[in-house]
């Protein structure tokens, strides 16, 4: 996709031939109203309708050797047929306002997708770079993975990237729709096209120049737009029919005149038929629409693979949440520590971090980051699913959850921490448990107010997790979602969103590889970019590339409303024809009447069409403090 400017109208040569077509029909209405001759006026009119077909022709003519029947085709043969029956100023009358419709029409699509062009221009135009030990100003097109990129204060990054010194923050606004700023240090990813705060960083790049996640949304929102939805299906299996059904109607009426024994007359009312029935209007009314209203949520961040996609979220009615790294932070935190009489919580600490140490369980970095500096743990052996055990200052020492241990004495404040929402890890030392460690996955802070949004809205919200009732329907309760269902695997995940999608259009909200199955059945499957695995983004319709869960009703709002402008559209479209035939087949409306309703309606259904790039409700996203893991920058969607 180019990501030239849109020049001003009065620069574009698309509008050139039109407006020379409209400027020559004007000047031969001036001539009529002031008296002068006949051959000058038809001279005049004749250039006119020549500048406005030279808009269309070519192409009609193109599509006709390959075998298509357009609108342009409809317009030719009228303008003809009027030329033939010696109404010339008629003809021009067709050709200017067909024509500058057409150019109108494209530039109506062309501003939709400038938009999303725009987005290009928040990648810089050059780097700076660090090669062996000089910094070098390269072209940003010219990076690849690998590259030491130095960034100082106030410059956009070029592509994205993990931070390898220097500590600043980052604005993702125009990225991922996020606005607060988000504190970066060491080891901290970024994305290409945000800006850097107050200070420099060294960030070493993750990908080129040229494929990267601002790229990438790009390539994905332009393939969105090819794929038709249901609506924009709708519209073609009407329009495209309907040219050979005018044409075929009109040669009818033509016939009709020559039996009745008058042809000039119905040959001139079959022109006007062949006019006032072609489908411009339902042409145009689904694609200007789509690529505004997806244009326009790729500005905050949401990606939308395809049109069809975009219709069905303006329909969803259910939204299943995932709960780890979606609905949570994917933070786990040691909120609370319960020890037996004689064992101080910095032992369990110590015990539990000596084996955790050795292992890579999401829990592990909880328990050390609680204890950074654990002794050292022999003969460490892990048993997946259940715990790990080990020989720490010569004892024998075991952790797990409790379907593995028991927490003999203190079972009582082990189901006390399980319904406060907290992963219950047992501490075992010589067979004798020492305490208990309570992890909770906090729930986003915004978490709360997206599903009472979608509640708002009239969306039924649920939670579908692998994780133990008693955490789920705590953190169910927190966020506000009654209907919790756990201790699911991805199978019956995705076997509750087929059973959830036989009775509503449902949308599935996930960011792992384990929703991978239940995003791929739902009607809409939307992936959490910001933390979400590449095959999570694969299987899903729609990415986010921001954390922020409010942009999720603020989506669905959006295509509800993409939608009702899509029906509005086909529905004037298509009453536009009702209307006009039986008035051009009696003879109510000449040739240049019907031509002007018709262009008039194309225009207002265009302008229709590009409300839809205003994002409705308005965003507002309140600033509030962000968990340190909620401060990480979204992922790329490569």
């Amino acid at each position: 996709m180019s990501d030239e400017a849109l020049v001003p109208w009065w620069r574009d040569r698309a509008l050139a031939l039109p407006a020379l077509s409209g400027a020559l029909l004007f000047s031969s209405l001036v001539g009529l109203a002031a008296g002068i001759s006949q051959w000058p006026i038809t001279i005049i009119q004749s250039l006119s309708l020549l500048a406005g077909a030279a808009a269309f022709f070519p192409g009609a003519v193109r599509r006709l050797a390959r075998g298509s029947l357009g609108v342009g085709l409809l317009m030719t043969i009228a303008a003809i047929g009027a030329v033939l029956l010696g109404h010339i100023g008629e003809a021009a009358a067709l050709a200017f306002l067909f024509s500058i419709a057409e150019a109108l029409e494209d530039r109506a699509m062309d501003r939709a997708r400038h938009g999303l062009r725009a987005l290009l221009s928040l990648i810089p135009a050059t780097a700076l770079i660090e090669r062996e030990g000089n910094l070098t100003q390269i072209t940003a097109a010219d990076l690849v993975a690998g590259d030491v990129l130095v960034v100082r204060a106030g410059e956009r990054i070029a592509t994205d990237g993990v931070v390898l010194s220097g500590s600043s923050s980052v604005d993702n606004s125009a990225v991922t729709g996020e606005s607060i700023p988000v504190a970066i240090a060491a080891d901290d990813e970024v994305l290409a096209g945000s800006i850097n705060g107050s200070g420099a960083v060294r960030i070493r790049a993750t990908a080129a120049g040229t494929d990267n996640s601002l790229t990438t949304i790009v390539r994905l929102v332009e393939e969105a737009t090819a794929h038709k939805g249901e609506r924009a299906r709708l519209a073609d299996r009407i329009a495209r029919p309907l040219v050979p059904v005018v044409l075929v109607a009109a040669a009818a009426i033509v016939g009709w005149g020559f039996l009745v024994g008058d042809p000039e007359l119905w040959t001139e009312r079959a022109l006007v038929v062949l006019v006032a029935a072609s489908p411009c209007a339902l042409a145009i009314a689904v694609p200007v629409t789509v690529i505004s209203a997806i244009g326009a949520a790729s500005k905050l961040g949401i990606v939308v693979k395809s049109g069809a996609a975009f219709e069905r979220m303006g329909s969803i009615r259910t939204v299943a949440f995932d709960k780890t790294g979606t609905l949570t932070g994917n933070a786990p935190t040691v909120i609370a520590v319960k020890t037996t009489p004689g064992v101080s919580s910095t032992e369990v600490l110590r015990v539990a971090a000596a084996l955790e140490a050795h292992s890579t369980h999401p829990l592990a970095s909880a328990v050390l980051a609680r204890h950074p500096h654990p002794p050292e743990a022999r003969e460490v052996t892990e048993d997946a699913g259940r715990g790990i055990s080990g020989t720490v200052d010569g004892a024998h020492v075991r952790i797990g959850n409790t379907r593995w241990l028991d927490a003999a004495d203190l079972t009582p404040t082990a189901q006390t921490l399980a319904n406060d929402g907290m992963t219950v890890v047992v501490v075992e030392r010589d067979a004798r448990v020492i305490g208990l460690l309570g992890i909770r996955d906090e729930l986003r802070p915004n978490a709360a107010e997206a599903v009472a949004s979608l509640q708002a809205a009239g969306i039924r919200t649920l939670m579908l997790t692998g994780d133990n009732a008693s955490t789920a329907a705590a953190l169910g309760r927190e966020a506000g979602i009654d209907d919790v269902r756990a201790e699911l695997l991805p199978i019956h995940k995705s076997e509750a969103i087929q059973t959830l999608c036989e009775h509503s259009r449902t949308a599935m909200i996930g960011d792992g590889i384990n929703d991978a199955p239940a995003l791929a059945a739902a009607d809409v499957g939307i992936a959490l970019g910001a933390t979400g695995s590449a095959v999570a983004v694969e299987s899903a319709d729609v990415a986010f590339t921001g954390t922020d869960l409010r942009l999720i009703p603020v989506a669905i709002l959006h295509a509800r409303r993409g939608r009702r402008i899509m029906t509005a559209n086909i529905a004037l479209s298509l009453a536009i024809i009702v209307v006009l035939f039986p008035l051009a087949l009696t003879g109510v409306l000449g040739l240049a009447g019907v031509v002007l309703v018709h262009e008039i309606a194309e225009l207002i259904v265009i302008l229709n069409g590009l409300r839809a790039a205003q994002l409705s409700p308005t965003l507002d996203l309140p600033r509030q403090k962000s968990t340190d893991r909620q401060r990480q920058n979204a992922r790329s969607l490569r």
